[in-house]
């Protein structure tokens, strides 16, 4: 049966750049390539591929040059990017789509990048401009703590549409929302969205989920409602916030996608094929399987 343009959804994996930067392991750069290799066989089709941040304060993305002049075809790859010095390595190796990153959160921006909103903000407008002068096709923005703040608190759905908006007048293609530390529920997603829905078209909208209390398949059924059909998510779970503490892993790909096709949506992924795609990840790292649908799968397949 052929789904309807609105029955589609775009999943952008981010394993290999958020998934990857706060494990103590450093992973050689042909086990993140064979990574990649297996997400694209699977067909994920975008991936986060990796961050231009510093290599000092994050060695596990140091190869960053290196590993993008190296990205198997086909894939659309995209790079976070948090300041010029970032962007200027991004463009040497050819980067056309970069992520750029702030949060609603004063305390949480300052943490993370030591600037205020507005200091963040205006860095990017800097970052943008020599981007698009290069060439650049796509500019996210990520907006982190949208429902609470690990050192500030709960954020109300008003400073969230206010950064977002700023971003999109900055010149950012799509607006995501990153619920980092994974305390959301369904309904403070609804009147969350329900607000940023007032600036940000909704094709132009990406959530980004954290399952630090299992509620994030949840919080995607509730962003679905509103015609959401763009989220983000992590190979096996892999993942979370070094700036955030106690956030648990990103909401894991295969659970995404068995939960997206069960419930009649398309995603164009192999839940089968991305079921073994993280595998040798996790031996690298020495992680157990931890997402309920790969682990589900690989037992039907007598893999592990």
């Amino acid at each position: 049966m052929k789904l309807e343009g609105d029955r589609k959804v775009r999943i952008v994996e981010v394993g290999p750049r958020d998934g990857l930067q706060n494990e103590k392991t450093i992973l050689a750069t042909p086990v993140k390539l064979e990574f990649i290799r297996n997400l694209i066989g699977a067909g994920c089709v975008e991936i986060e591929a990796t961050s231009f941040v510093s290599r000092t304060w994050t060695p596990q993305l140091a190869d960053a040059d290196e590993l993008w002049k190296l990205l198997p075809e086909p894939g659309i790859y995209s790079a976070l990017v948090p300041n010029e010095k970032g962007l200027e390595r991004a463009l040497n190796v050819g980067v056309k789509r970069i992520a750029l990153f702030t949060a609603a959160s004063e305390s949480f921006v300052m943490r993370n990048i030591n600037r205020t909103i507005q200091q963040s903000l205006d860095e990017f407008a800097k970052v943008v401009s020599m981007f698009r002068d290069a060439g650049g096709k796509f500019v996210r923005g990520y907006v982190s703590t949208v429902i609470e703040c690990p050192f500030a608190g709960k954020i109300s759905p008003l400073e969230v549409s206010v950064v977002s908006q700023l971003l999109l007048d900055l010149g950012a293609d799509e607006i995501c929302l990153g619920e980092t530390v994974g305390v959301a529920v369904p309904d403070e997603i609804r009147k969350l969205t329900e607000v940023v829905l007032k600036v940000v078209p909704v094709q132009k909208l990406t959530y980004h989920f954290h399952d630090t209390r299992g509620t994030a398949i949840a919080n995607v059924a509730a962003a679905l409602e509103f015609g959401i059909r763009s989220f983000d998510s992590s190979a096996a779970g892999l993942g979370g916030c070094p700036y955030a503490p106690g956030a648990g892993g990103n909401v894991a790909t295969e659970d995404l996608v068995y939960f997206l096709e069960r419930s009649g949506y398309d995603t164009g992924i192999d839940l089968a094929k991305l079921a073994k795609a993280s595998l040798p990840i996790l031996t690298a790292l020495n992680l157990p399987v931890a997402s309920k649908a790969q682990r589900a799968i690989l037992a039907e397949n007598q893999t592990c």
